[in-house]
């Protein structure tokens, strides 16, 4: 007899073409600027590049863009469903995304935030990331971009 409070399934995967429509989805609903289909077609055949879906009862409820080369990664893009947030689904591709890129060799992640974005803010600083710097006008040539890095391996 199954438990009359149990939480559903979530996994983690690689991205793939069939998971495309409702990325986008996700993706129009989450920027103002979305990224196209073709971003996440190129991110998936990218030889540094490794996107990754939160799946939950077969459907894609958030995704993530990594990219790692040597000692660097970067958070490209990260959203999640709007009525799957505030369950913890992006602290858990962010620590997915943390994971893939130590074993890919890299040593620190960054990720750019809007300014605006207090959410995400709160949540990357409760995840060790620090403020870095600031990209006056970055998105849409109106708001700024806080960038952000957390350290992966700890100095010697």
């Amino acid at each position: 007899m199954p438990l009359m409070n149990q939480q559903p399934l979530l996994h983690i995967r690689v991205m793939i073409e069939d998971d495309l429509e409702a990325v986008v989805a996700i993706e129009v609903a989450s920027y103002p600027v979305p990224w196209k289909h073709e971003h996440f077609k190129d991110e998936i055949a990218a030889r540094y590049s490794w996107p990754f879906v939160a799946v939950e009862e077969g459907n894609v409820v958030g995704y993530a863009c990594l990219m790692s080369l040597f000692e660097e990664a970067q958070i490209l893009n990260i959203a999640v469903q709007s009525s799957r947030r505030g369950r913890g689904i992006a602290r858990m591709l962010l620590e997915h995304a943390f994971s893939l890129a130590l074993e890919k060799g890299a040593e620190v992640m960054s990720l750019e935030v809007r300014a605006s974005n207090i959410a995400a803010i709160s949540l990357y600083e409760k995840l060790d990331f620090t403020r870095v710097g600031i990209r006056t006008g970055y998105y849409e040539s109106t708001e700024d971009a806080i960038l952000m890095e957390k350290p992966l391996k700890e100095s010697p």
